[in-house]
């Protein structure tokens, strides 16, 4: 569905990447981990078209882009929820998510919110919710959107156990659906949990490290990001 092929990117004279590779999948809910500082959100930014990368290319629903746009990827299906403020302050959320819905032809807000559990905070502003109800109404617009592609840098950040819960359902309903789902985070277990597919972004590149299970057994990904204890998969 997605891909940000060898992409290399510099900050002045400091390199980020050198050749990094992100690949979303229908059905599937791939993670990407690293390190603070590594270029995780630096890879995110070009594959999603907020960032022109110095060398290497996106390939989206098949078709090459040397210099896309977020906009452009956006109107062909893909959502960018990022590490930020999604709604703006001077407007309630319904009137946003209503908005969403009539420009993309969407699914009902109320159903959205309902599956979500803003339903009580519709007609309120983004600043008069919680973090967790910020993030649930950002996950709202989501569902009223009804992307191919789900992009979501950090969504699990400052949040609660219950809505940390909540997100990960929705997120495995998107892939069951066939959306094309891709995450970073550094709450390990859950999104371990999540994951179908893992990548390790570290020293300016990526590796697949493949189902959860199988990326628990890189001796190096367990060394150096999960640290001398590791993680291990919640027993089912």
């Amino acid at each position: 569905m997605l891909t940000a092929d060898s992409i290399s990117n510099a900050y002045g004279d400091r390199r980020i990447l050198t050749s990094a590779t992100l690949r979303a999948r229908a059905g599937q809910v791939r993670v990407l981990f690293g390190r603070n500082g590594i270029g995780k959100s630096t890879l995110i930014k070009v594959a999603v078209g907020r960032l022109e990368p110095d060398n290497g290319f996106v390939r989206y629903k098949g078709r090459a882009r040397l210099s896309p746009s977020l906009a452009e990827l956006a109107r062909e299906g893909l959502f960018y929820l990022a590490d930020e403020q999604l709604f703006s302050s001077a407007f309630t959320v319904r009137w946003q998510l209503e908005f969403l819905r009539a420009a993309f032809d969407g699914r009902a807000v109320e159903d959205a919110a309902a599956r979500t559990g803003v339903a009580h905070v519709l007609d309120q502003r983004p600043h008069q919710l919680s973090g967790g109800e910020l993030r649930r109404a950002e996950l709202a617009a989501v569902l009223v959107r009804r992307p191919d592609c789900l992009v979501a840098d950090e969504p699990y950040r400052g949040i609660s156990p219950a809505d940390a819960e909540m997100l990960s359902s929705v997120f495995r309903e998107l892939a069951q659906a066939g959306c094309a789902v891709v995450l970073s985070g550094h709450e390990v277990h859950t999104l371990l949990e999540v994951a179908d597919h893992i990548t390790w972004c570290t020293d300016g590149t990526t590796y697949e490290l493949g189902a959860p299970a199988v990326a628990l057994t890189h001796e190096r990904f367990c060394r150096e990001y999960l640290g001398p204890r590791g993680a291990r998969l919640p027993s089912s």
